[in-house]
C-alpha cells in the first residue's frame, strides 16, 4: 500500500492515462479526487473506486476559480492534499503548424501550460503548510524528441517540462517534489489526432518508431507516476522520466 493515508487530486481522470492513475493509486491506498470536465465519465471512475476512496468533480482546468472549487472538495472529503496530477491535456489534430487555429492554440496553452500555473497556485499553499507534498505532471516525449505535424503540443510539453525543473528547485525547500511524466503515444482519446487519422498503416508507423515495438498504455503511465508519488521516490525531484519504450534515444 504504497499511497496509504495519501490524497491525491488527478485531472483528466475520466478516461485513458488519468483514469489508469486514479484506479492505481486507489489500489495502493489512496483516497482519490477524479477531476475531469467530462462529468459522467468523472462520476463512473469515481463510483468503479468506490465511494469510500474517491469522490469526482467537474473541472475546467483553465479556470482558476474551477481549481480553488477542486481543492476545497478534496479538504472537503479528505482533509488534505498529499499528490497533485495534472494529466489533463489538449492536442491539435497532426498536420500543418499554419493550420492550427488561434481559438485551438489558445486551448493548448490554457490546458497543457497555464493549468500548471493554476495547480500551484490552488495547491502549494495547502502541501507547504503541510509539511510537504508531490506535484507530478503529464507531459510527453513531444517535448523531448517533437514529431513533425504537432508543433504547438510539442512545444507546450517542452514548456511543462521545463517549468517541472524550475518548480521542483524553487519547492525543495519546502519539501514538495515536482516531476514530470513523458508518455510516448497511447491508447488514449487524443490519439487519432496525435495520428492524423487512424488506420492500420499509420499505427504500425507510430509503432515502428518505438524499439519495445508497442504504444502506451495507461497502466504503464500508472505505474510510473505511482513510483513518483510514493515515498520510494523520496529524493526524486525535477525529473522528466521517459515511459516511452524507447522512442527518445
Amino acid at each position: 500500500m504504497r499511497l496509504e493515508n495519501k490524497v491525491a487530486i488527478i485531472t483528466g481522470a475520466a478516461s485513458g492515462f488519468g483514469e489508469g492513475m486514479a484506479k492505481r493509486f486507489a489500489e495502493e491506498g489512496a483516497k482519490v479526487v477524479v477531476a475531469d470536465l467530462n462529468a459522467n465519465g468523472a462520476e463512473r471512475v469515481a463510483n468503479e473506486i468506490g465511494r469510500a476512496a474517491a469522490i469526482w468533480t467537474q473541472t475546467d482546468v483553465s479556470t482558476r476559480s474551477e481549481f480553488d472549487e477542486m481543492v476545497y472538495a478534496a479538504k472537503s472529503a479528505f482533509g488534505r492534499i498529499d499528490i497533485m496530477v495534472n494529466n489533463a491535456g489538449y492536442t491539435h489534430r497532426n498536420g500543418d503548424m499554419l493550420d492550427v487555429d488561434e481559438t485551438t492554440f489558445d486551448l493548448i496553452t490554457a490546458v497543457n501550460m497555464k493549468a500548471i500555473y493554476h495547480a500551484a497556485l490552488a495547491v502549494v499553499p495547502v502541501m507547504a503548510r503541510q509539511g510537504g507534498g508531490v506535484i507530478l505532471t503529464t507531459a510527453s516525449t513531444a517535448g523531448i524528441r517533437p514529431r513533425p505535424g504537432l508543433t504547438w503540443y510539442n512545444a507546450s510539453k517542452g514548456w511543462a517540462i521545463t517549468a517541472t525543473k524550475s518548480m521542483a528547485v524553487e519547492l525543495a525547500p519546502k519539501n514538495i517534489r515536482v516531476n514530470c511524466l513523458c508518455p510516448v503515444a497511447g491508447e488514449t482519446g487524443m490519439l487519432e489526432k496525435f495520428m492524423g487519422a487512424d488506420t492500420p498503416e499509420i499505427r504500425e508507423k507510430f509503432r515502428a518508431s518505438i524499439p519495445l515495438g508497442r504504444l502506451s498504455t495507461p497502466l504503464d503511465i500508472a505505474n510510473a507516476a505511482l513510483w513518483l508519488a510514493s515515498d520510494e521516490a523520496a529524493f526524486i525531484t525535477g525529473v522528466a522520466l521517459e515511459v516511452d519504450g524507447g522512442r527518445c534515444i
